[in-house]
């Protein structure tokens, strides 16, 4: 009897489950992809059963980068989570690259045309057919408009929404039966994870919410009388939800030293002014720039520096950023004790941790941190390496007393260590926690009710 009650719940289930699926499955380019996904799932498979079988961290990124967008960015996900994926996974998953061979320029043509409604010509002086850059959810192209104003114009690749949508519903349907089936894993909230991710690639998807961003990170600037950063304004005109047109910024990336020395003769000024743009962002702007890699800061002609790329943008709430910010202060003093006790209030646990040990692993971990060679922020590759084995390090760490971090943790703390980076190349002199000019925490008091509003 209960056998048969058990079938009938799975049934249940089943049917109401299968809603997000049958959503992908409403059109036929949503049942296509599902069977190109299954399709490639089983080529690679095939070739693991025939004997060539690499260690499975790497047949898992080969074959979401066979499987395109959305696989992609879930591995440069798996890869940028040191606390949710075991280390093997997040060092491979940063092999997984988001650049794809650029569109041919009809497919450019024909979707600003859609989007905008006239031709190329009627709304653009000049728009170069050659990609400034390439990547699976956008295109870049540089142009001109009519009045002769320099811009840029990001343009989504076509059905990559559609796209999205089919893969993700088909991987929450997938997390959702496993989760059933192996009730144990359902703590590990794989779905929750999928939610999440589909939630934050979808918003990347929409050029309206970029653009709000663009500009709501200049009226942060505007509000807090910063004139030492900028972002590019968006030309709303010209802009829909996959047409982004945009403020061309001239300049070199901040990590460009060679280049960089004929812009400015005082790096560290330069350091210094994105630094303070960044932690009072956190402060008192209602997001921050999550990914401020080599690339994403230049150095602009007229001295300013340039933030770039609001395509992924984080938020951090009030609780987490109050034992963040202890962390981080923390590290300013060198004071192992209390980046112990600030680790504890940021992870998740239930169990009692013995401080006194979690201060010595600590103490440890801070003689590697300055044996790292700062040479590596010059190559993107080893940057991201060096980013996340630190990473790693500091949540197994944690773990390693019973200590689970939340995502966002890992999310704000690598973009952290990148500024650390940068400092230890383009100032080695300057200290970054020590340094007058370098106001990491001073602003909280400006705020009503302390930190994030």
């Amino acid at each position: 009897m209960s056998d048969h009650s058990d079938v009938k719940d799975m049934r249940a289930w089943l049917e109401g489950e299968r809603s997000g699926l049958s959503l992908a499955l409403n059109t036929a380019r949503g049942g296509l992809r599902i069977l190109e996904t299954l399709g490639v799932v089983g080529r690679h498979g095939l070739g693991w059963a025939l004997g060539d079988r690499p260690p499975i961290p790497a047949l898992l990124r080969a074959t979401f980068e066979s499987l395109g967008t959305t696989y992609i960015k879930l591995g440069q996900f798996i890869a940028s989570s040191p606390s949710i994926f075991p280390e093997e996974y997040v060092e491979e998953f940063q092999r997984c690259l988001d650049r794809t061979p650029p569109l041919p320029f009809h497919y450019i043509r024909d979707t600003v045309e859609a989007e905008l409604g006239s031709s190329l010509e009627t709304l653009y002086e000049f728009v170069d057919p050659k990609p400034l850059a390439s990547a699976s959810i956008a295109q870049v192209h540089a142009a001109k408009l009519k009045d002769g104003r320099d811009v840029v114009i990001k343009v989504q690749r076509p059905g990559v929404k559609n796209v999205l949508l089919t893969d993700f519903n088909f991987l929450y349907f997938a997390a959702r039966l496993t989760e059933r089936l192996a009730p144990g894993l359902s703590r590990s909230a794989i779905s929750g994870v999928i939610e999440e991710l589909q939630a934050g690639m979808l918003e990347e998807c929409d050029f309206i919410k970029e653009a709000g961003n663009l500009k709501a990170f200049n009226v942060f600037l505007r509000n807090t009388g910063n004139t030492q950063a900028i972002a590019p304004e968006p030309v709303m005109s010209h802009t829909t939800g996959k047409v982004l047109t945009m403020e061309r910024f001239f300049g070199v990336p901040l990590t460009d030293m060679n280049v960089l020395k004929k812009y400015t003769d005082d790096p560290a000024g330069t350091l210094i002014s994105a630094l303070n743009t960044w932690f009072s962002s956190l402060m008192m702007c209602d997001f921050f720039h999550a990914d401020v890699h080599a690339g994403n800061l230049m150095l602009l002609e007229d001295g300013r520096v340039g933030f770039i790329d609001f395509g992924i943008v984080g938020r951090i709430r009030r609780e987490a950023w109050n034992g963040m910010a202890a962390f981080f202060d923390a590290i300013g003093r060198g004071d192992v004790r209390k980046m112990a006790e600030a680790m504890v209030v940021i992870g998740m646990t239930r169990d009692e941790v013995d401080v006194a040990a979690l201060a010595r692993d600590i103490e440890g971990l801070q003689g590697a941190l300055g044996q790292v060679d700062p040479s590596a922020l010059m190559q993107a590759d080893r940057n991201d390496k060096e980013v996340n084995s630190l990473l790693v390090d500091i949540v197994k760490i944690g773990e390693g007393h019973g200590i689970r971090f939340p995502r966002e943790f890992a999310l704000l703390l690598k973009q952290f260590l990148y500024f650390d980076r940068y400092v230890q190349v383009l100032a080695p002199e300057m200290d970054m926690f020590s340094d007058n000019r370098v106001d990491m925490f001073g602003s909280i008091e400006e705020i009503p009710g302390g930190f994030l509003h």
